[in-house]
């Protein structure tokens, strides 16, 4: 399993309710859909964060890197609804930082370390 995370700050006039409401809509389309495994949403708590870290953390469960394709490709597909969930939900956005992980070591990995 692949984890997409994106640290995410909102503009100022952003109702961070209004964005988890949006972020649930788009992300469970997405889900149902089968272009994403699962999804999470996490927000600072206490302002306790380093400074590198964005007030909320989005955290995208993907299967491979064909499931994120298919992920990024699927505004393409003319969903009249999906664009307005995306729109609604980037409308609100003011700074996202991501990253791409994976679990550490995984089967490929331990694999070419037999090799060797």
């Amino acid at each position: 399993m692949n984890q997409y995370i994106c640290m995410i700050d909102l503009k100022p006039n952003a109702h961070p309710l209004a964005f988890a409401r949006a972020a649930e809509q788009w992300f469970e389309r997405l889900k149902h859909a089968g272009k994403i495994s699962g999804w999470s949403l996490l927000r600072r708590k206490l302002r306790l964060a380093g400074p590198g870290y964005g007030d909320f953390i989005l955290m995208v469960e993907l299967a491979d890197l064909a499931q994120l394709d298919l992920a990024f490709g699927h505004l393409a597909e003319g969903d009249h609804d999906a664009a307005r969930d995306y729109d609604q939900i980037h409308g609100m956005i003011d700074r996202v930082e991501v990253g791409l992980y994976r679990p550490y070591p995984d089967d490929a990995q331990v694999e070419r370390l037999a090799v060797i």
